[in-house]
């Protein structure tokens, strides 16, 4: 049997005349060469958005709604400033006991008023607040530490176990940080397509990539304001249809991958009485005018070497077609009907 060399699909637009025009897409056998072209473009995408969210982080530096504890040593009056606060009755989103760093980036401190700390350094701001108060006491001995980062968060989303906001601190956001903050993956987590959105654009993350490229998922800083989803792999799922023992939508493993063979092996794989080995397609991105078609002629046992190597995208749809003598079957059961029809009307017109 011949097999195309090229699928036809209506584009929905129409010419001068009304008719509506076809856009021919070329079948592409799926071969060694294919795959390889396939993986250096996927690890391409990979390192470049790999190298544009890596960077060294830098110091953290307060901001507003941040909470300082300041204490000054021999003088306990200043104590009182800080204030107390009964913690059986707190709630989780209370600040901590001490001072917080108000909307104009200022606290308040006795003796010294309003000392502007955003955008210092913990060790800055304790200068700043030596400063104002060595005009009132001899060289006071202080300490200034954070007890609640408040200023800056970001934002994890999906399927992990403890979704919401992940407060940035003193110790470097990480992609690995961020979801063991999170309370790491759920188990339905797709650890191969995670989005992380920045400034409104969007950066895919493919962890698994990463690990087999050697890597280091450590070098991604996640900043304030970013939002990292992790989807679900019932999201991300392939359609598998025609002559399978079972058609499905195929889920991809915990990795996030899901190969060819693994989608033919959810299904149930070839229906050994109906389906035509020779001819099993892959289609992509059906639903915009880049769709590609690929072939597969799975008749040798080679072949599932390749099924194996040859990695499926979510919404790919792979069609498994029908041998001649089951084509010739259900034209038949199309045609029967209506000849049943004819001989029906034959006996009541006599």
């Amino acid at each position: 049997m011949r097999m195309p060399t090229s699928a036809t699909l209506p584009t929905g637009n129409s010419d001068t005349q009304g008719q509506q025009t076809e856009l021919q897409i070329p079948i592409v056998d799926i071969n060694t060469a294919l795959i390889r072209k396939l993986r250096e473009s996927s690890d391409q995408t990979s390192t470049d958005q790999t190298r544009e969210l890596s960077g060294q982080s830098g110091p953290y530096t307060l901001g507003a709604g941040d909470v300082l504890q300041i204490t000054v040593w021999d003088h306990p009056e200043l104590a009182a400033a800080l204030g107390t606060q009964n913690q059986n009755n707190s709630r989780p989103f209370d600040p901590a006991q001490g001072f917080v760093v108000d909307n104009g980036g200022n606290i308040q401190f006795p003796y010294a008023g309003s000392i502007h700390v955003a955008g210092l350094r913990v060790e800055q701001a304790q200068q700043a607040v030596y400063a104002e108060l060595s005009k009132v006491f001899i060289k006071p001995q202080l300490t200034v530490r954070v007890t609640s980062f408040r200023a800056k968060q970001i934002y994890v989303d999906g399927e992990v176990r403890t979704p919401g906001a992940v407060p940035v601190n003193d110790i470097p956001l990480t992609l690995y940080e961020a979801i063991n903050r999170a309370g790491g993956f759920s188990t339905t987590a797709d650890q191969s397509r995670m989005v992380l959105v920045r400034n409104g654009i969007s950066y895919r993350l493919n962890l698994s990539k990463m690990l087999e490229s050697d890597q280091n998922p450590s070098n991604i800083l996640l900043k304030n304001g970013d939002l990292l989803r992790v989807v679900s792999r019932d999201d991300n799922g392939v359609f598998v249809m025609g002559e399978v023992n079972k058609p499905v939508t195929a889920v991809p493993m915990k990795s996030g991958k899901l190969t060819l063979s693994d989608a033919l092996s959810q299904a149930g794989s070839l229906n050994t009485a109906s389906a035509d080995a020779a001819q099993l397609y892959v289609i992509r991105g059906a639903t915009d005018s880049q769709a590609e078609v690929f072939h597969l002629d799975a008749h040798s046992p080679v072949s599932m070497i390749l099924a194996n190597q040859f990695e499926l995208q979510p919404k790919d749809v792979v069609y498994v077609d029908g041998n001649g003598l089951v084509r010739f079957s259900r034209v038949l059961s199309l045609l029967l009907p209506a000849i049943n029809a004819g001989l029906t009307t034959a006996i009541v017109t006599k």
